[in-house]
């Protein structure tokens, strides 16, 4: 994003600057991109960066985005380093120094750690530079990051209640909810319905699963997908859409059209806007990250969430019990998901609206839709900056179908 204008007669004279660390996997980076375009909207003139690394996501999408980018070095908290874990402490300084003259290059105030590799760092930095800074946990199970982080700093904010529970001990936590990017946030699934069925062609009086793997796709569940189209060819009453990620579309639409799969289903590679798949959808299959557990908790969505099995203590199913315990998901392990186990669940849902209206029901909107405007005026007030009033909640009424 280019530098943002000069501020006009009477705004303060200097402008406020935040660095933003977020890197890895899209839960940590959407995250901080919203945070980004809630601070814009508080201040218009704010110099928003982050701090990454060479590896993740972060070199895509936040300069896709239109915000600078700089990248440190650092090596990940992975107890599958070995030998090498005993590298990370030298790294962790080295890194934290970079960080520090980013900072201090950057005139900024605040410095804010949204999981990931570069969460530590940034936090160590701010240490180094004797700034506040601030960690945004996404998982309700905390990343071994920000849980090194929260040691650093008093200020932490959360996505999930019970992930206070796995917080260092006395560590203090507010829970301000996930920060949503793009129109998920502020989705009516009811009133755009109609519109958003139409977009996927999807016919009156029927059914619509989504079974959506991520940004990558999910083998297991595209594997699953194919094998509930073979069942379901001869049906008129059900459709499925199935984002499978770029590497396994052509695989799978070939076996969608040899198994007659392709006469109830659509195989695409990516959801552009899932804002039109969530009003469009009637249940969902899928993952267990920590954004799209808020998402579907906002928007009142029902789901099969599949955990990712390998996810660093299995934060996956942890952040799947948020909807599952409260009646909004059913839980489904990734070894039992085939396609016979998933039209045991779906089938049965599919079949009965009521159930359908009482999930999405259950389902918590909490404070996810506002959470980016919550976390920046936490952020703000740490510049010593006045935050504005905070946008009120909607009430669960306007998230059901």
């Amino acid at each position: 994003m280019p530098k943002p204008n000069q501020p006009p007669p009477g705004a303060p004279t200097r402008p406020l600057s935040v660095v933003i660390g977020a890197g890895g996997t899209g839960g940590h980076i959407y995250p901080g991109l919203a945070l980004a375009e809630a601070l814009r909207r508080a201040d218009p003139y704010a110099d928003i960066s982050f701090v990454g690394t060479e590896r993740g996501l972060e070199t895509r999408l936040i300069p896709a985005a239109g915000f600078p980018l700089h990248t440190v070095d650092m090596i990940p908290f992975d107890p599958a380093l070995g030998a090498r874990r005993y590298l990370l402490p030298a790294a962790l300084m080295r890194s934290g120094a970079q960080v520090r003259s980013i900072l201090r290059r950057r005139g900024a105030q605040v410095a804010v750690g949204m999981g990931g590799y570069p969460s530590a760092p940034v936090i160590v930095g701010a240490r180094l530079a004797g700034l506040p800074s601030l960690i945004h946990e996404s998982n309700a199970v905390p990343g071994r990051a920000n849980r090194f982080a929260a040691r650093l700093t008093p200020h932490i904010a959360l996505a999930f209640d019970r992930t206070r529970a796995h917080l260092p001990s006395g560590a203090d936590a507010d829970t301000v909810g996930m920060p949503l990017v793009g129109p998920v946030a502020t989705l009516d699934r009811h009133g755009m319905r109609a519109d958003a069925r139409r977009a996927f062609g999807v016919p009156d009086g029927v059914r619509l699963l989504v079974v959506n793997g991520g940004s990558l796709g999910a083998a297991r569940l595209n594997e699953a997908a194919v094998g509930l189209a073979r069942r379901w060819r001869a049906r008129t009453d059900v459709r499925l859409l199935v984002k499978t990620g770029p590497d396994a579309l052509a695989g799978v639409r070939t076996r969608l059209a040899a198994e007659g799969g392709e006469r109830v289903a659509q195989a695409v590679a990516y959801l552009d806007r899932m804002d039109l798949a969530y009003a469009a959808a009637d249940l969902v299959v899928c993952r267990a990250g920590s954004a799209t557990v808020a998402e579907l908790a906002a928007t009142g969505l029902p789901a099969v969430l599949v955990p990712y099995p390998h996810a660093p203590g299995d934060h996956q199913t942890h952040n799947a019990r948020v909807l599952s315990e409260a009646g909004a998901a059913l839980l489904l392990q990734d070894g039992e998901t085939t396609a016979e186990r998933l039209a045991e669940l779906t089938e049965p849902l599919l079949n009965d609206p009521a159930r359908l209206a009482a999930m999405s029901g259950a389902a918590d909107p909490g404070t996810h839709a506002r959470a980016a405007d919550l976390l920046a005026a936490k952020v703000l007030r740490l510049a010593g900056r006045s935050a504005p009033t905070d946008p009120h909640p909607r009430t669960k009424e306007q998230y059901a179908s």
